[in-house]
């Protein structure tokens, strides 16, 4: 009994110190039996940008009891299951808000509020018990042997029912009974396009889907990122939607850039574009393609987050050989001003990678600045990037001033994304780029080295 107290502790004080910076005031008390026929961890999830992360773990004791005791970053929808990320297996949707609490029982197929639970949890159990039925046949149908001949019937009843369902229904919280609705028709749209692709005995034909599918547009999903991304596995689902409207419309394509452009005519939403640019990225095997890729589709990239996953993508693809494109990083100057690796197109750049606690970084300056002043007037841009932690940006600025150095100096916010594209484990580390921001070498001689300027001079005279 002991050491399952201890493995529950571990579990509330892992997720109440990762909710620490959460403007919640009062935490969400989860308690609960486990009534499966195999004992198995219980996971908490939080939902981001229509994907699922795993929060904190729950050991089951001996008597099968779990719990949770955290404050929730934001309030919404949250998942709590046996499964994991990748798909909703053996999970199960849930609303919490500050203070809220839930008791539950869970079994191989569905769960059981018990005890105390908020109005929003009892509707939503309500509409689980609604829709368990699609739920069984079309996420947990391993075993049910179940094909679309029995599928589409139960689908048609339940989508009927489900246009009375919130007939009466309010929680008093207007924020969630406003969401409910939208939650619904992803719901059913989750359970109706799972079941088309997921393997079974005999599929049907375009011709032969129920009437419910007609409905499905991804259009109209895709109108607004919110509703995609509050949504667990709201992406994943986005995506099937757009598969199936393909097939409905007989969207055929040759290779995989024609299939993202026809994708994203059925996306109105530019940000959701940008999900679906850095999804087909995701499978690229080369650098070259993927930049071919971002010269027709980047700028739907607009998020910082959809920024950072883009360099995520590159970094292990690179192989940083001379005439590849070189990373479009943007960092702030002295100013605030955000530069851009793009913006730097037309000259020839020198990247010096560089800290001010760095001995041989600072035994640098005296012939770079030298180098910059032979350069003057050429079209050799020299580009100094820190990467001092954010708690020593003054002592940078300070640096500037005092030694007055010159070029465009620009703060990385320590190791940042630059230096893992580059692969750089130590510094200084200066880089040289032709005029089309394509990589020279990415190991160039330093400015106290007699080769460096004469490289810079080649590629000035190239045209």
């Amino acid at each position: 009994m002991k050491r399952t107290f201890l493995k529950y502790t571990f579990a509330c004080l892992l997720i109440t110190f990762y909710s620490a910076i959460s403007f919640a005031q009062a935490p969400v008390s989860i308690t609960g039996t486990l009534k499966t026929n195999k004992v198995a961890p219980v996971k908490l999830f939080r939902v981001s940008e229509g994907s699922v992360y795993e929060m904190a773990v729950a050991i089951p004791g001996k008597d099968r009891k779990f719990g949770f005791l955290f404050f929730p970053p934001y309030e919404g929808f949250y998942v709590l299951g046996t499964g994991n990320v990748y798909s909703p297996n053996d999970n199960y949707k849930f609303y919490f808000k500050s203070g809220d609490k839930m008791s539950l029982e869970i079994s191989d197929t569905s769960y059981t509020l018990t005890g105390a639970n908020t109005r929003e949890n009892l509707q939503l159990a309500q509409w689980h018990q609604l829709t368990n039925p699609l739920e069984q046949k079309a996420i947990n149908f391993m075993g049910k042997n179940s094909i679309w001949v029995d599928f589409f019937p139960d689908l048609e009843e339940i989508a009927a029912k489900a246009k009375k369902f919130l007939n009466g229904k309010t929680t008093g919280n207007k924020k969630f009974d406003q969401q409910m609705k939208d939650n619904m028709d992803w719901d059913m749209a989750g359970y109706a396009i799972n079941f088309l692709n997921t393997p079974r005995e005999s599929h049907p034909k375009v011709e032969q889907y129920s009437k419910y599918y007609a409905t499905l547009k991804a259009t109209a999903f895709a109108a607004q990122t919110k509703g995609t991304y509050r949504q667990p596995w709201g992406k994943r689902i986005l995506e099937m939607l757009v598969g199936l409207n393909m097939r409905q419309q007989n969207i055929q394509s040759a290779n995989r850039m024609e299939t993202l452009a026809n994708t994203l005519k059925l996306v109105p939403n530019d940000t959701l574009k940008g999900d679906f640019v850095l999804q087909t990225g995701s499978r690229m095997k080369t650098i070259t393609d993927y930049h071919a890729m971002l010269s027709e589709f980047g700028k739907y990239i607009l998020t910082d987050s959809q920024q950072q996953r883009s360099k995520a993508i590159q970094a292990p693809i690179a192989s940083l050989k001379a005439g590849e494109p070189g990373l479009n990083f943007s960092y702030p100057d002295k100013d605030g001003k955000m530069v851009s690796m793009q913006s730097l197109k037309g000259k020839v750049v020198l990247i010096d990678v560089w800290a001010t606690w760095c001995g041989p970084c600072k035994a640098e300056i005296p012939h770079l600045k030298k180098l910059e002043e032979e350069m003057k007037g050429t079209d050799v841009q020299i580009v100094s990037i820190s990467v001092d932690e954010e708690k020593d940006k003054e002592k940078w600025k300070e640096m500037i001033k005092k030694e007055n150095l010159g070029g465009m100096q620009l703060f990385a916010t320590g190791w940042s994304d630059i230096t893992k594209y580059y692969k750089i484990n130590g510094i200084p580390r200066f880089m040289v780029f032709d005029r089309k921001g394509n990589i020279v070498t990415i190991e160039a001689p330093r400015p106290s080295s007699p080769e460096l300027k004469p490289l810079l001079e080649k590629l000035l005279a190239e045209k």
